[in-house]
């Protein structure tokens, strides 16, 4: 249920292990890699969880001596409407406010929109 990033990154081939570390350490799952033709530069794209993405870019950078490249985008959402109470996404949110203790439901935007 942890929301994902797609990270596509890019590096030369002498630092692919470096790279494997660094994604295998911080929960990452790798679903391709590419060599740009005519280079020696490699393409790898994955998934890495949003809160292991803390860091990861000086952490990848630190163990491919600054030669690796990462592009982080948000991925992957629940489908479904958070405010329809049989979704998934609305059952997520009640278990999550409830595991921490918080109010029932979403909170209305009016909530907030009065104390901007």
């Amino acid at each position: 249920m942890e929301p994902p990033y797609r990270v596509d990154i890019q590096c030369p081939e002498q630092v692919v292990g470096g790279l494997y570390s660094v994604l295998n350490r911080k929960w990452g799952h790798l679903f391709e890699e590419s060599q740009v033709a005519g280079t020696g530069m490699f393409v790898v794209k994955g998934y890495l969880p949003v809160e292991e993405s803390f860091g990861f870019p000086a952490d990848l950078r630190s163990n491919t001596g600054g030669q690796a490249f990462p592009q982080c985008v948000f991925d992957n959402t629940l489908p479904g409407d958070p405010f329809d109470n049989t979704s998934r996404p609305s059952q997520v949110v009640a278990e999550t406010h409830k595991c921490k203790g918080l109010k029932e439901g979403i909170p209305a935007l009016d909530n907030f929109l009065d104390k901007l």
